[in-house]
């Protein structure tokens, strides 16, 4: 089972989306447990969560003491030796890939810290060995969308969360992007669906599908053209 506890300040925005669809369907059959910290609970009498930054400058900082007291008690009741990551979501941190997703769901511990404001004091990461990771090349107010996507992204590919044959055809498998796909009508507003998905021919549709794949990674996503990506 894959565990996974998540740090921030607005364990609000966790509560819906972790108990639907399939994360909360994971979590029903036990396959995945997610559990939601709120940082404000581990502040001192009169403390905020935040302070400026050293040095100056605009923003603020989420202070360390008292990320660190919610790290040190969600370790403390972990197993030792376990497979586990800390993750913290970062505008500066590393792209996130599905490689990533495919490693955090092969964990058996996975904690996402959210980080707000300018930052987390840059000390979280090296005391905890944590590693930054980015949604993309831009900038949002705090890291509870991040770390819904990471979540989300791992969860799913946690085996027996949803059918292997659904996974083995997805976008950035063998270095592709998904097909199109199409429903019924098979015509809609003089637009019809290929002729090769009606055909019937399965060894037809599947080369139609391979070639879509590659055509669109190749016009959409060229730094894909070199193959799938590597778990570091």
């Amino acid at each position: 089972m894959l565990a996974v506890d998540v740090v921030t300040l607005f364990p609000e925005i966790f509560a819906p989306a972790v108990a639907l669809s399939i994360l909360g369907r994971a979590q029903e059959r036990g396959l995945v447990r997610i559990e939601v910290h709120n940082l404000l609970d581990e502040l001192e009498p009169g403390k905020r969560a935040d302070d400026r930054p050293y040095g100056g400058g605009p923003g603020m900082v989420l202070r360390l003491e008292p990320l660190a007291r919610v790290l040190d008690r969600i370790l403390q009741s972990a197993p030792s030796g376990e497979r586990r990551e800390i993750a913290v979501t970062a505008a500066a941190g590393k792209p996130f890939r599905q490689a990533d997703a495919q490693r955090f769901s092969s964990l058996e511990h996975l904690i996402v810290v959210c980080g707000h404001y300018e930052g987390i004091d840059e000390r979280l990461v090296e005391l905890y060995g944590a590693h930054e990771y980015s949604l993309g090349d831009f900038v949002l107010t705090g890291g509870e969308i991040p770390a819904l996507a990471f979540i989300d992204a791992a969860v799913r590919l946690v085996p027996g969360v949803i059918k292997a044959e659904s996974l083995s055809a997805e976008s950035f498998v063998d270095g592709a992007l998904d097909a199109p796909a199409y429903t019924r009508p098979a015509s809609f507003r003089s637009l019809d669906v290929p002729p090769v998905l009606l055909s019937g021919d399965h060894s037809r549709i599947a080369a139609w599908r391979r070639e879509e794949s590659r055509r669109r990674a190749a016009e959409r996503r060229p730094d894909l053209a070199d193959g799938p990506e590597q778990t570091p």
